[in-house]
């Protein structure tokens, strides 16, 4: 079969014509079927009272009947539909494409970080790292044996200051009785060489050897302090009393029961003495 199909004009006269034609001689046959049907719908219903066929061949429905119908139909009428007010939702389209691209960049850096963790490190990085720690640990290492020489020259150079303690301490008693010995010559005989010589010249000689004997402490760096009129300190003085006198300071020394002493600066035995209160 070769050649173009003629093209069918829809709304072309004698088409349209031939067309009509068809849908009437259809629409004829079709009343013609059905009007037994409907008469004997007709009858039916006429019997029960609920229509009736008039002579035009229409189905009129009773007032009765049609009353019922339409209260019915107003009882079960739905309530009028409103339109819903605009309304704004969380989510939005633009929020939905963010979640999921900031899933994906998760995703795709959690596959890169097991990637990079499974991947074995080459030979010059684990060469660089041996060396790294190897040289972190020589650093160590010398810190620590520079803190230990520090510490060990400063306990060699505190040994060596306070070797004389239990010494210098065993002549401290020493210093004392000497001290008592000439406080207990009257200042009146002290220098009398003419009637008490004797006892001027014994003072004379227990006063030199104490001098002697505090320029031996005093060259191993031991030091006597607690003279009257000093100012009260108590890291350097015990108090044993108090008493008033308008004549001195309040605050400061007024009387020296034991001489303090200081090995290289550092108290090892306080001054007892008594101390100037307010009158």
């Amino acid at each position: 079969f070769t050649g173009r199909i003629p093209t069918v004009h829809l709304f072309h006269p004698p088409t349209f014509g031939v067309i009509s034609c068809l849908f009437c001689t259809m629409a004829s046959n079709l009343v013609t079927v059905a009007r037994p049907f409907v008469r004997q719908i007709a009858g039916s219903a006429g019997r029960r009272g609920i229509a009736s066929l008039t002579s035009s061949g229409e189905l009129r429905m009773s007032s009765s009947v049609a009353n019922s119908a339409q209260a019915m139909i107003l009882r079960c009428s739905t309530r009028p539909v409103t339109a819903l007010e605009p309304c704004r939702y969380f989510s939005s389209q633009e929020g939905d494409e963010k979640d999921k691209t900031e899933e994906k960049e998760e995703s795709g850096n959690g596959e890169e970080e097991a990637e990079t963790e499974e991947a074995e490190p080459s030979r010059e990085e684990q060469l660089e790292k041996e060396a790294k720690d190897l040289k972190d640990q020589l650093l160590r290492s010398l810190a620590e044996q520079e803190n230990i020489r520090a510490i060990a020259k400063r306990d060699v150079a505190s040994a060596k200051a306070f070797a004389v303690t239990s010494f210098a301490k065993s002549l401290l008693d020493t210093s004392d009785n000497l001290s008592r010995a000439m406080e207990s010559v009257p200042e009146e005989y002290r220098a009398d060489t003419e009637d008490h010589p004797v006892l001027a010249t014994l003072y004379e000689g227990i006063k030199m050897t104490d001098e002697n004997l505090l320029k031996a402490f005093e060259k191993n760096g031991l030091i006597r302090f607690g003279e009257p009129g000093d100012l009260f300190d108590p890291n350097l003085h015990d108090a044993l009393f108090e008493y008033p006198d308008p004549e001195q300071e309040e605050g400061t020394i007024g009387q020296v029961m034991k001489a303090g002493f200081k090995l290289n600066n550092r108290v090892i035995r306080p001054a007892e003495v008594g101390i100037i209160k307010k009158a």
